[in-house]
């Protein structure tokens, strides 16, 4: 008896030492919402997910649309930080969240984005709307249409605020896809990430509105910078949160939890995975040159290959794999060719596998080459032999 116990320990312990030391990597975990994602902002490449295309109400993480739509706005400079923008009845009426926006009363755009960033205010989500579009019903036009863009399959907006509807429904996957798009632009991380601030409110702008970040990580969470909360009694306790450490930066998606605390402390415990296990690896900016092509029959003998945007790899951090790069180009390139035209594309491998691939654009415009330009060519080839 002694001997088979003796005999079984043996076995346990050699189970147990070849198991991988970090468990919680590779074991799943559950959160407490109705569903969940994890997504790496770079690569777009999910690592957790739970229900991700169920259809639920996302409450105020609409409003990640009103601000990607209204940063747009901001650097094709429709519109511009300081403009006055004057508030509507309808604007004004918005119940739920608001800032007490006064009908017939001015703020500007700034206070606006400050507003829907750290307070989720209803009623500055309209406004923004309606000065962007010229009304609240062409302003959700275009969200509806840039979520179709953006490939937000399992999407449909009904409201700028995210106001109870039956309707205004969307995903897990689809507000992971929405973060992305809006963290990408820089000039409105500094209202995400801003845990306080105060505008001034009213037709006499003599009331001052106190603004504290509903998502709290901003302030509890080390690297967090983002994004937007959102609760109705439909919806639950909401929660697309982002959070950057190094190089690698997150996005957790919460919908339909049970209290805020329950959505912070699960949005906490996505971050932490993906921080605790992977690692973003940067191999290739936007617009660096990678190789040169011949172009037949141009002006000029060769161009320069850029790489059309960034190429960046999420990595296990217990992967010490070899990454590498395989740049495949068209056999043969004529002229006449224009800057951005696609001339091959890089492939990124590890242990065989393919993780990505990228295009391969052209450096300039070529025009094809006139008599005068062989002749010349011919020229320079006889005197220089």
């Amino acid at each position: 008896m002694i001997k088979k116990i003796l005999n079984i320990l043996v076995i346990l312990f050699i189970i147990v030492s070849v198991l991988p030391f970090n468990i919680y990597a590779m074991e799943p975990f559950e959160v407490d919402g109705k569903a969940a994602i994890l997504m790496d902002f770079k690569s777009g490449k999910v690592i957790y997910e739970k229900n991700p295309n169920k259809k639920l109400e996302p409450a105020s993480i609409t409003k990640i649309m009103v601000l990607i739509l209204a940063s747009e706005a901001l650097e094709s400079r429709k519109i511009n930080l300081d403009d006055q923008v004057l508030i509507s009845e309808n604007a004004a009426s918005m119940g739920g969240s608001q800032v007490y926006l006064e009908a017939g009363g001015t703020n500007t755009v700034e206070e606006l984005f400050k507003a829907i960033c750290l307070r989720s205010a209803n009623d500055a989500s309209v406004a923004m709307g309606e000065y962007i579009a010229g009304s609240e019903e062409l302003f959700l036009e275009m969200m509806n249409k840039k979520a179709k863009q953006l490939n937000m399959k399992n999407t449909k907006f009904k409201n700028l605020t995210g106001l109870p509807d039956e309707e205004h429904l969307t995903t897990a996957y689809d507000i992971a896809l929405m973060g992305r798009e809006l963290l990408k632009h820089e000039i409105v991380h500094k209202w995400l990430s801003m845990w306080t601030t105060s505008i001034k409110v009213g037709k006499d702008r003599d009331v001052t509105q106190d603004l504290v970040n509903t998502n709290k990580l901003i302030r509890f969470y080390p690297g967090a910078n983002g994004i937007k909360t959102g609760f109705t009694q439909k919806a639950g306790y909401c929660l697309a949160a982002s959070a950057t450490k190094d190089n690698t930066t997150f996005i957790s998606v919460i919908l339909g939890s049970k209290s805020s605390k329950i959505r912070n402390e699960d949005s906490k415990k996505l971050l932490d995975h993906g921080f605790s296990n992977y690692k973003s690896i940067s191999l290739n900016k936007k617009g660096d040159i990678v190789d040169k092509i011949s172009i037949e029959k141009g002006k000029k003998e060769y161009a320069k290959i850029r790489v059309k945007d960034d190429i960046d790899i999420l990595m296990k951090k217990d992967n010490e794999s070899d990454i590498k790069k395989e740049i495949k180009l068209l056999d043969t390139v004529k002229a006449p060719i224009k800057k951005g035209d696609k001339v091959g594309e890089i492939i990124v491998k590890s242990e065989g596998e393919i993780l990505l691939k990228e295009e391969l654009i052209i450096d300039t415009d070529i025009k094809k080459a006139n008599i005068l330009n062989i002749l010349a060519k011919l020229f320079k080839n006889l005197t220089t032999k």
